[in-house]
């Protein structure tokens, strides 16, 4: 009886420790999104798309408002000048100007390139899908620099709309991404977000610079650095509307 009873007991245990492992988990892919995101942001950013035989860069201002509204839009190179997207909620259009022309990007079309970089269209929408949409786990827990890094498994639920089959993320206990590894269905890797340079920026420390490159093809990758970032700032509503999008007032 009395082994029966403690057998009952060790299991409860177990399964609090494991809601806990995923709790603190939760919380940190959570705080780590919100940290990079803020409460709204207004941020510029130069994009740096390499291949073998050319390079190209873009110059980008982009502005979000708590978990689901974000509007990116083209600065330069001039003829590419204009060129938006918009999220809202679940959903997400593309502006370009040389057609005048707005488009919604169907969710089967999320995980394509963003202006043929190596971010899909949902990495550009900055959402939070990976907190809301995934079971997350600590895999260890290593000291770099006198800073604490977790590493944590993000999987989808089955009946996610996602075209990952895990995510594993390094991330320092600032809330500070290091590396976002992103695997196939199969479990191979597929592409890497690597965090090249970290400081201070707009009151808070973020990942300055970071690239991301194909596992298949080492020598693309895609670039992206922070030139300038302002969080928790007062944006209006109707900065994240189809109207904006079309005809921009910012």
């Amino acid at each position: 009886m009395i082994s029966r009873y403690l057998t009952v007991v060790t299991a409860l245990l177990l399964a609090v420790a494991a809601d806990a492992d995923e709790f603190n988990a939760t919380g940190i892919v959570r705080d780590a999104v919100n940290h990079w995101r803020g409460l709204a942001s207004d941020s510029v950013i130069t994009m740096v798309i390499h291949r073998p035989d050319w390079e190209r860069t873009m110059t980008i201002r982009a502005w979000t408002k708590g978990d689901d509204r974000s509007l990116v839009r083209v600065l330069e190179p001039r003829k590419d000048r204009g060129n938006s997207t918009l999220t809202d909620d679940n959903s997400m259009w593309s502006f370009s100007p040389k057609v005048n022309r707005v488009i919604k990007i169907p969710s089967s079309m999320m995980g394509q390139s963003w202006m043929g970089s190596d971010f899909s269209n949902k990495d550009v929408a900055r959402a939070d899908d990976i907190v809301d949409q995934y079971d997350h786990s600590i895999l260890g827990v290593e000291e770099v620099d006198g800073i604490t890094v977790y590493e944590i498994e993000s999987v989808p639920h089955e009946e996610a709309a996602v075209v990952w089959g895990r995510e594993v993320l390094r991330i320092r206990e600032d809330h500070v991404v290091l590396t976002h590894r992103f695997f196939d269905q199969d479990g191979e890797l597929v592409k890497t977000l690597t965090s090249l340079e970290i400081g201070e920026m707009g009151g808070r420390v973020i990942a300055q610079q970071q690239r991301m490159s194909k596992t298949e093809s080492p020598d693309e990758w895609t670039e992206i650095q922070v030139v300038s970032v302002n969080y928790d700032v007062d944006l209006k509503d109707s900065l994240f509307t189809l109207s904006n999008l079309r005809n921009p007032r910012d």
